[in-house]
C-alpha cells in the first residue's frame, strides 16, 4: 500500500480497469487519466464509489495538472495507447502521434521528481522475427516503412527508447512490459481483437472470419494473469531499467482457435477464411508465430500465468 497515489493512464480501458481494481484491492490509492476514447466508465462500475479512486477525463497531454500529479504520485502506469489493428490500419499518423507524445508528456512529467514509470509495450516490437520464441535481449526485425501495419510497432519500439533514455539521462526509474495478447472479460472486439470479434460472431450465428489460412499461431494470456504479472513488477526492484514480457506461452493455431470458440459458446457458426487484403486493405502482413520467453518474469518476479485458454473462453462465454 503506498500513501502516495498510483496513477494509471488508460485506466478505463480493458488492461487499465483490471489493473485498477487489483491496486485498490491492494490498498492503493489510483488515480485513472482517461480519456475514454477507447476505453468506458462502465469498466470502472465495480469501483467508481470507492473513495481512494479519481477518474480525470482526458488525454494525458492534456490533462490540467498533470506534471503536478505525476511528480507527487507513487508511481505511474501508463497503459494509454492507439488499440487494435484496425485503428493501426485505418489511422498510422494517429498511432504515431498518440503514442509517442503521450509516453513524452508522462516521461517528462515523471522526470521532475525521478516517479517510478511501468511503460506498456507490445510484441509487436517483435516484428517479422522468425524465431520460435521471443525472448527481451533478441534483436528486433521490423517491416518497410512503405507498410503502415508496422508504424505501431515502431512507435512502441521508440517509446521504450524514450523510456531508457530518461532513466539513463534523468534518473527515472523505468521498467516496461511487453504484453503478448491479453484477453479476457471487458474486452471488445470493436477494434480488431481476434476472441472477442470471435464470441461476439459465434454468439449472433455469424460465420467466424479467421484471416489468412488460419495457421498463425497466438498465446493468449488471460487479463488476470496480465495483470498479476505487472502487480508484482511494479514492486519488483530487480526489474528495473528492465523489458520484461508478460504473456502466456502456450500457443494455439487461428484456425483451431476459431472452432474452439464455437464449440466453447455452443454455436453453429461456420468458420469462413478471408484474405488479409480483404480484412485490412493492402500493405498489411502478419506475424506467423509469437511466443514469449517467460524466463525473465518468472526470475524476477516468482509468477508465470496459469490460466489456460480453455479458462479464458469459458469467462468469455459466461460474460
Amino acid at each position: 500500500m503506498h500513501p502516495k497515489p498510483i496513477v494509471v493512464t488508460g485506466g478505463a480501458g480493458f488492461i487499465g480497469s483490471h489493473l485498477t481494481e487489483r491496486l485498490l484491492e491492494a490498498g492503493d490509492r489510483v488515480v485513472v487519466v482517461d480519456d475514454l476514447s477507447t476505453g468506458s466508465l462502465s469498466n470502472l462500475d465495480r469501483v467508481l464509489q470507492d473513495p481512494r479512486l479519481t477518474v480525470l477525463r482526458s488525454r494525458v497531454s492534456e490533462c490540467p495538472g498533470f506534471r503536478t500529479l505525476v511528480a507527487d504520485a507513487a508511481m505511474v502506469v501508463h497503459l494509454a495507447a492507439v488499440v487494435g489493428v484496425e485503428q493501426v490500419m485505418g489511422s498510422p499518423l494517429r498511432t504515431i502521434q498518440t503514442n509517442l507524445g503521450e509516453t513524452e508528456a508522462v516521461l517528462e512529467a515523471a522526470s521532475k521528481n525521478q516517479t517510478p514509470v511501468l511503460l506498456a509495450s507490445t510484441s509487436e516490437v517483435y516484428g517479422k522475427s522468425s524465431k520460435p520464441v521471443f525472448s527481451e535481449a533478441d534483436d528486433l526485425l521490423i517491416g518497410p516503412s512503405v507498410k503502415p501495419r508496422w508504424s505501431y510497432a515502431c512507435s512502441k519500439l521508440m517509446d521504450e527508447f524514450l523510456g531508457m533514455a530518461y532513466f539513463r539521462e534523468h534518473g527515472v526509474p523505468i521498467r516496461i512490459v511487453r504484453f503478448f495478447n491479453t484477453v479476457g472479460p471487458r474486452q471488445t472486439g470493436a477494434y480488431g481483437m481476434v476472441i472477442p470479434r470471435f464470441v461476439e460472431a459465434a454468439r449472433a450465428g455469424r460465420p467466424l472470419q479467421v484471416h489468412g489460412d488460419g495457421r498463425q499461431s497466438r498465446c493468449f494470456c488471460h487479463v488476470a494473469d496480465s495483470v498479476e504479472a505487472v502487480f508484482r513488477l511494479m514492486r519488483c526492484p530487480e526489474a528495473l531499467g528492465r523489458v520484461v514480457n508478460v504473456g502466456n506461452d502456450q500457443p494455439v493455431e487461428i484456425g483451431e482457435l476459431a472452432g474452439q470458440v464455437i464449440r466453447a459458446t455452443g454455436s453453429s457458426s461456420s468458420i469462413q477464411f478471408i484474405p488479409y487484403e480483404t480484412a485490412y486493405g493492402l500493405g498489411f502482413e502478419d506475424m506467423r508465430h509469437r511466443r514469449p520467453s517467460l524466463e525473465l518474469l518468472e526470475t524476477l518476479t516468482g509468477f508465470r500465468p496459469r490460466r489456460t485458454l480453455d479458462d479464458i473462453l469459458r469467462d468469455l462465454a459466461a460474460a
